[in-house]
């Protein structure tokens, strides 16, 4: 029987997007862009998800350019990799300030180890995407950003669920970070497809480090509550 790292890796491996995509909006698939990623990749599942443990999902919204769209890991910039992970991407260096939110609450629950033997943390759209401002900067672009994107890659997005909860998760609650937009669409998705019994919001870390980093010590201990009332 396959490990829970085993049948991540494998969809990570597989995991692409071959459909057509709204004009202007560009699609991060690390696994593809970077070989040397897909090698860290590897050696973070087998280190932490490397047996048959139950799981409790949490998915975010998609990944973002300077965490899981460049590692590979969600919520990961390469110094929380580095830092708390004990890997390393060579010759890459990000920081993204939901990854710092992310840490500082993995460590409050009592490290890497103990936390993802009981979570895993995806996406609801497992793939990023970009787009160029007015400015002629690349920044991230969510999938709920433009109902075009949304309708595109919907069917993705419903496979790629899919397939994870067969990693071995636990249907019974499905934790969603973001409040807003990211919790609608995925009620109004589990609503259809019957996916958890239940889905928890949770404040998503950008919006915690951007708006209410002073409060982050109380978004903590209201995540960790939140885990271990399961």
């Amino acid at each position: 029987m396959d490990t829970f790292a085993a049948k991540v890796i494998s969809f990570c491996e597989k995991l692409e997007y071959n459909g057509a995509l709204p004009s202007g909006i560009s699609i991060m698939n690390p696994f593809r862009n970077n070989p040397e990623i897909f090698s860290v990749v590897s050696q973070f599942y087998f280190k932490f998800y490397n047996d048959n443990n139950l799981r409790n999902l949490i998915l975010g919204i998609n990944p973002g350019r300077f965490g899981a769209g460049v590692t590979g890991i969600p919520f990961t910039d390469t110094k929380r990799l580095s830092e708390k992970c004990g890997l390393s991407v060579p010759d890459l260096a990000t920081f993204e300030t939901s990854s710092v939110y992310i840490y500082d609450m993995i460590d409050a629950f009592g490290g890497a180890e103990k936390f993802y033997s009981e979570f895993f943390i995806s996406s609801v759209c497992p793939l990023g995407f970009t787009s160029v401002n007015p400015g002629g900067k690349e920044v991230n672009y969510n999938y709920y950003d433009s109902k075009k994107l949304t309708h595109a890659v919907l069917d993705f997005i419903v496979e790629s669920i899919k397939r994870q909860i067969e990693f071995g998760i636990n249907r019974n609650i499905c934790f969603c970070l973001g409040t807003g937009q990211n919790f609608k669409f995925l009620s109004h998705l589990n609503n259809d497809f019957k996916f958890f019994d239940r889905i928890v919001p949770l404040e998503h870390p950008r919006y915690i480090m951007q708006y209410k980093s002073k409060q982050k010590q109380v978004y903590i201990n209201k995540y960790i509550k939140e885990f271990r009332s399961i």
